[in-house]
């Protein structure tokens, strides 16, 4: 007789909105009971989300990934069933009954101020301010700071990649397969189409957002038709004679001499062609021969691409009409924003640790742009001085969102306006210089007052 033994089933890791309750780490839950516990779940609460330093060699950030947050906190709920698995952990034997009542009728009921998606913003600026319960305010903090702090990265770095490119070239995002998951290649796809970018390879993203994938051919299609029908020509053949419009990769094999085949065939009308993409070699050189035999064509340059080769590029007097980004667009080093407690029960607060110190009080940053751009880091109760704008604005109350959701073109041409209005030492690649950012004496001097 056969026994059958049957196997575990595989968790299913995939993150649903249902599933955002236990989206969290386990100290904010824990925390959460304790403040149930000691009697403060309910007092009013102000966290701010902003980043202590720059990243490496940048010299301002984009905000993004406000409408990801936005949607989190709109559909924040505990099942029963979630509950009951929190439960039989054992972790929170000693929790107070209290919590678990709480935890039945949860849903997010603050109000959120936040820095609109492709704003340029700067160390010590908060991108977004939650004022809710203490219990709530706290429960949200890892999904925040994952969906702002990784947006951020990629819409600042396709923001550069933009601005040292050029409005005319032609900026694809090709991420997907380097991306830290599959839901992080799609805020990836996001980021980096709202930071400045023209297109995206991944088909999910381009369609979710309403956007047309874009791509052209791999290797595996020249070298498979190849040793089927015997050479690289009757590969490109192939591939045109159903996607007549898109770029061919030349550089499977000799990139000069398939150019050169190209460019007779193309001379002699027996190929119409509108694209090459080159991936490897010496690209100044290749891309110079590509438009020297193929003068119509666009080309278009990949493999491990990023602001200072495009630059490098440039300099070196590449034939470039565009470029795709993947490994060093959609990862780096991070952007390491915080989420800081400023105000509890109407009292300021800040943490005063040996080069983790923050600024008390819930803030407001007024920007004065010109020739002179600065910006004023001051209390939210501040009035903004002659030439001054206030950056955060109210987009969350009660729970209820105030902010309409905003088209990819919309924050695109945000970002494009906010980059061009800072100062060239700021958006400059080597060693750049982010504009002052002037603490308000009100703020300074409850600072002062604090630390006392």
């Amino acid at each position: 007789m056969i026994t059958q033994t049957l196997l575990p089933q595989t968790p299913d890791l995939t993150l649903q909105p249902k599933d955002y309750s236990l989206f969290t780490d386990l100290y904010q839950l824990t925390m959460s009971a304790c403040y149930v516990g000691e009697g403060i779940a309910q007092q009013p609460a102000s966290f701010e989300l902003f980043t202590r330093r720059l990243p490496e060699g940048f010299g301002y950030l984009i905000a993004m990934g406000l409408t990801q947050a936005l949607e989190y906190l709109e559909q924040l709920q505990f099942t029963p069933g979630q509950i009951g698995a929190l439960q039989e952990t054992g972790i929170f034997a000693q929790a107070p009954s209290e919590f678990w009542h709480l935890l039945e009728s949860a849903r997010f009921t603050g109000d959120v101020w936040a820095v609109p998606e492709g704003m340029a913003v700067f160390a010590h600026e908060p991108l977004l301010r939650i004022e809710a319960p203490l219990w709530q305010a706290q429960w949200v903090e890892t999904y925040l700071l994952n969906a702002i702090n990784y947006q951020t990265l990629i819409a600042t770095r396709a923001a550069r990649l933009r601005d040292i490119a050029g409005e005319d070239a032609h900026l694809l995002e090709f991420g997907t397969r380097r991306a830290f998951s599959p839901q992080g290649a799609l805020w990836a796809a996001r980021a980096a189409l709202a930071g400045g970018l023209d297109a995206t390879s991944n088909v999910l993203a381009a369609l979710q957002l309403g956007e047309k994938p874009v791509g052209t051919m791999a290797h595996a299609l020249v070298m498979a038709v190849k040793a089927l029908a015997g050479s690289e020509d009757e590969a490109f053949t192939a591939f045109q004679r159903y996607f007549p419009e898109a770029a061919l990769l030349v550089d499977t094999y000799d990139p000069v001499a398939a150019v050169e085949r190209l460019g007779e065939q193309v001379r002699a009308g027996e190929r119409q062609l509108r694209g090459v993409r080159l991936d490897s070699g010496d690209l100044v050189a290749l891309s110079q021969q590509v438009r020297s035999q193929l003068p119509q064509v666009k080309i278009f340059a990949s493999g491990d691409l990023d602001e200072w080769e495009i630059q490098r590029l440039q300099g070196e007097g590449a034939c470039m009409d565009g470029y795709g980004f993947g490994t060093r667009l959609v990862t780096g080093d991070p952007v390491n924003g915080v989420y800081k407690l400023v105000e509890i029960g109407g009292i300021p607060t800040m943490k005063q640790s040996r080069g983790k110190a923050t600024y008390p009080g819930k803030k407001q940053v007024f920007r004065r742009v010109g020739e002179e751009m600065s910006d004023r880091l001051g209390l939210a109760g501040e009035q903004p001085l002659e030439g001054e704008i206030p950056l955060l604005r109210c987009v969350m109350k009660g729970g209820e969102r105030w902010l309409e959701t905003e088209s990819l073109g919309e924050i695109r041409d945000r970002t494009r306006q906010s980059v061009q209005s800072l100062p060239p030492q700021t958006r400059q690649l080597n060693h750049p210089t982010p504009p002052p950012v002037l603490i308000s004496q009100p703020l300074q001097a409850l600072q002062q007052t604090l630390a006392q």
